[in-house]
C-alpha cells in the first residue's frame, strides 16, 4: 500500500500561507517534486522524519510560496506529517507506540514505520538524486551541525551549504544517511533547536543555496574550514531509570540532571562542572559503547557524593532537556575536548 501523496510542481497558491496550512494540504507523507532549470540532474531534500523538528517543512514551505525555480531538480520527502499536526502543532516526536522513523532505515520493515522508511528508500532510488541533504531540529536549544559517515570533500561540500560544524559518525542507528551512502552522498543537517526562529532562518537559507547553486558536490580549490568532530559516544539511560530536570536534587528520580544542562551544546565541560545528581553506581544508572563496542561510561561521567560529573574533559552535544526524548534516545553524545576519538 502506497503511503505517499506525490506532487509535482505546486503552485505558490496552493501550498497553504503557513507551516498548518500546508501540512493539512498534504494530508499525510508526502513527495514533492519540483522542475529545476537543468531536468538532467537531481537532488533530494528529506525532512519532517520527526513530527517535532518545523524548520525543514517552514523552509520548504517558504520556498514553494516564493515561487522560485532550483537550479535542477528537486525531490522532497515530508515524513511525518500526521504526528506534526497531532495537537499541540510539532509536539510529538513520533505517534505513540511507533518507532522512531529514523531509526527504521534497516530491515526489517515490517511495521508502519518500517514500511514507510522503506518508501522513502524506494523513492531516492528511482530519482537517484546527486545529493540528499536530511534536515532536523535539535530537541534542546543549540548550535546548527551536520552529520555524516565518513568524511570526504563532497560531505564537506554538502554540509558547508548550512554550518561550519561536522560530526563524523556511524554508529550504526538505521538512520537514513547510514543506508544511503552506497548510492548517493548523504548528510544529516541539524538546523538548531525547534523552538528558535534562529534555526527556521538557517533552514530557509540553507535551502535556498542548496536548491540555487549550480553545483553541490566538492567544488574545487575550496577549504571549507568545517570544525570536525569525530566518533561521538552516546551516553543512554539503563532501563528502567528515571530522569527529571530541576535545580536540586530530586528524591523521587534516579537522576536529577540540571535545568539548564543545554546550555552545554557544544561546549566544553572540564571535570569539575556540575551535570546534575545520581545515585552510583554509574554503570547501573547509563549505559555507553565506544567505536569499538566496548563499555564507555566510567569515561564519560563519574558520580561522588550523589553528584554528576564529566569523568574527563568532554565536548557535549545534542543534550535535551525533554525527559521523554533522552529516555527513549539518549541524554547527550559527547567527544574528547579536542573534538578528536576517545582514547
Amino acid at each position: 500500500m502506497r503511503r505517499f501523496k506525490f506532487i509535482r510542481d505546486p503552485g505558490p497558491d496552493s501550498c497553504g500561507n503557513n507551516v498548518e496550512e500546508f501540512l493539512r494540504w498534504l494530508d499525510g507523507p508526502a513527495c514533492i517534486f519540483i522542475t529545476g532549470e537543468d531536468s538532467g540532474r537531481t537532488r533530494a531534500l528529506v525532512t519532517l522524519l520527526h513530527g517535532n523538528e518545523p524548520s525543514g517543512a517552514m523552509a520548504l514551505q517558504r520556498w514553494l510560496k516564493s515561487g522560485q525555480r532550483p537550479a535542477v531538480n528537486v525531490v522532497c520527502v515530508v515524513a511525518s506529517v500526521v504526528a506534526a499536526l497531532e495537537p499541540p502543532l510539532f509536539s510529538h516526536r513520533m505517534l505513540p507506540r511507533a518507532r522512531d522513523l529514523n531509526r527504521c532505515f534497516r530491515p526489517p520493515f515490517d511495521d508502519a514505520q518500517g514500511a514507510l522508511a522503506e518508501e522513502i528508500l524506494e523513492i531516492l532510488r528511482f530519482h537517484h538524486p546527486e545529493a540528499v541533504v536530511d534536515m532536523h531540529n535539535t530537541s534542546g536549544s543549540g548550535p546548527s551541525f551536520g552529520v555524516c559517515t565518513h568524511m570526504d570533500r563532497q560531505h564537506d561540500a554538502l554540509v558547508s551549504f548550512f554550518t561550519q560544524r561536522l560530526i563524523v559518525s556511524n554508529l550504526g542507528l538505521g538512520a537514513l544517511m547510514e543506508l544511503s551512502e552506497a548510492s548517493f552522498p548523504t548528510v544529516t543537517v541539524e538546523v538548531g533547536g525547534r523552538l528558535d526562529e534562529q534555526a527556521h532562518e538557517l533552514a530557509y537559507e540553507g535551502l535556498c543555496r542548496y536548491f540555487l547553486a549550480a553545483t553541490v558536490l566538492d567544488p574545487p580549490d575550496t577549504d571549507w574550514g568545517l570544525e570536525l568532530l569525530r566518533d561521538p559516544i552516546r551516553l543512554e539511560l539503563n532501563d528502567n531509570v528515571t530522569l527529571t530536570y530541576a535545580e536540586q536534587p530530586s528524591t523521587s528520580y534516579d537522576i536529577t540532571l540540571k535545568a539548564d544542562i543545554e546550555h552545554h551544546n557544544f561546549g566544553s565541560v572540564g571535570v569539575d562542572t556540575l551535570l546534575g545528581w545520581a545515585g552510583g553506581p554509574e554503570r547501573s544508572l547509563f549505559s555507553a559503547q565506544d567505536a569499538n563496542g566496548r563499555c564507555a561510561v566510567t569515561r564519560l561521567v563519574r558520580i561522588e557524593n550523589g553528584e554528576l560529573y564529566p569523568a574527563q574533559a568532554l565536548k557535549l552535544f545534542m543534550i535535551t532537556n525533554n525527559a521523554a526524548i533522552a529516555e527513549s534516545d539518549c541524554l547527550f553524545y559527547a567527544v574528547a575536548d579536542d573534538g578528536g576519538v576517545f582514547c
